[in-house]
């Protein structure tokens, strides 16, 4: 079989390096040639990519461009969006991205925009059934903020908000009044996401904006990803992995598991939005949390690469009954776990 470019976006964060050495070792009909591109400088991917290219950030006038010039003199076969800040932007621009003759991996703008805001994530889906939300508020000022507070229960239960829109755990935080500054200070890693409602009012009190916050009951139980590759509303396969343990938002340990109740939640979650390629849906017992309208982190498998999975079915070698073929190859009990490692240069 031919080999294949592909382009890889954001070749510097958590899950780059594990994405691309499955791509370029592991496929074993083809070979691969990564193009890795990053905002960064000197970003993992620079190292374990066939070539490398600097871009702009997403929020920079001229990414598009840049982009559009990188496709015009690589000519890839594929254009991976892998950023939750890329995602929105390359699709906005899908159809002129290929135009130029690249298949561009990334959802419908108008399902993106959607998924990925918190609150409009969840008021597309509260009147669903069979889809669990926890109770949730939309504060458009701090007395707001206060008032429906105490109406999710607080200060005798715990809070949490975040804002509509964030990447991994960025802007999230649990109010809890009954740990003090001085616990937070000797008892809990300096990443807590904990702070009391004193402390967030001494933030905002005198600010004349206040953010766009999601307000919400703080829900308990197992934590569970569900990678999910889907197309025109289709969930064609789905892996679910625990969450046992994270770092600043990002996941290092889990394993693969059945939850058959949760992957059903799934399917009418994509039924509702119709997400195409790889995503990941995050959940807290039944309780949805959020979306991530991209690919995350894999427990991958010889036999099952989630990613070129995607690619097959984007270059049309694959059609959904081959993708759905592949959800009898899940190794249940496969685990993971996550760690540093260093390159030289």
């Amino acid at each position: 079989m031919d080999a294949i470019k592909v382009v890889v976006t954001a070749c510097g964060c958590p899950g780059a390096s594990t994405f691309i050495h499955w791509l370029k070792t592991k496929v074993k009909e083809r070979d691969i040639y990564i193009i890795g591109t990053d905002m960064s400088e000197e970003p993992i991917g620079r190292f374990i990519s066939d070539k490398f290219v600097q871009i702009p950030s997403a929020e920079d006038t001229d990414f598009i461009p840049k982009v559009k010039e990188l496709i015009l003199n690589e000519k890839p076969d594929v254009f991976f969006c892998v950023s939750s800040y890329e995602v929105g932007k390359i699709s906005k621009h899908k159809e002129e991205l290929e135009a130029l003759g690249t298949k561009v991996i990334v959802s419908d703008h108008d399902v993106i925009e959607k998924a990925s805001n918190k609150y409009s994530l969840y008021e597309a889906l509260k009147n669903e059934s069979g889809i669990s939300l926890p109770k949730y508020y939309n504060p458009k000022s701090l007395s707001e903020f206060i008032k429906y507070s105490k109406e999710l229960g607080y200060p005798e239960k715990r809070i949490c908000f975040k804002p509509h829109f964030s990447k991994g755990s960025r802007g999230f935080r649990v109010i809890d009044d009954s740990i003090s500054r001085k616990q937070l200070l000797l008892d809990y890693k300096p990443d807590s996401t904990f702070m009391s409602m004193n402390e967030f009012i001494s933030i905002f009190e005198n600010e004349e904006e206040f953010p766009s916050f999601l307000l919400m009951e703080h829900v308990t139980g197992e934590e569970t990803d569900v990678m999910t590759l889907s197309k025109d509303g289709e969930v064609l396969l789905t892996t679910v992995k625990t969450r046992e343990s994270s770092r600043a938002g990002v996941i290092t340990s889990g394993e693969l598991v059945k939850r058959p109740e949760i992957v059903e939640s799934c399917h009418k979650i994509i039924d509702k939005l119709p997400l195409d390629y790889n995503a990941c849906i995050q959940f807290i017992g039944n309780y949805l949390i959020e979306i991530n309208t991209r690919v995350s982190t894999f427990i991958y498998q010889d036999n099952l690469i989630e990613p070129y999975l995607s690619i097959k079915m984007a270059l049309g070698e694959y059609d959904k009954e081959d993708i759905r073929k592949y959800q009898e190859n899940v190794e249940y009990g496969r685990r993971m776990i996550r760690y540093m490692d260093q390159v030289f240069f």
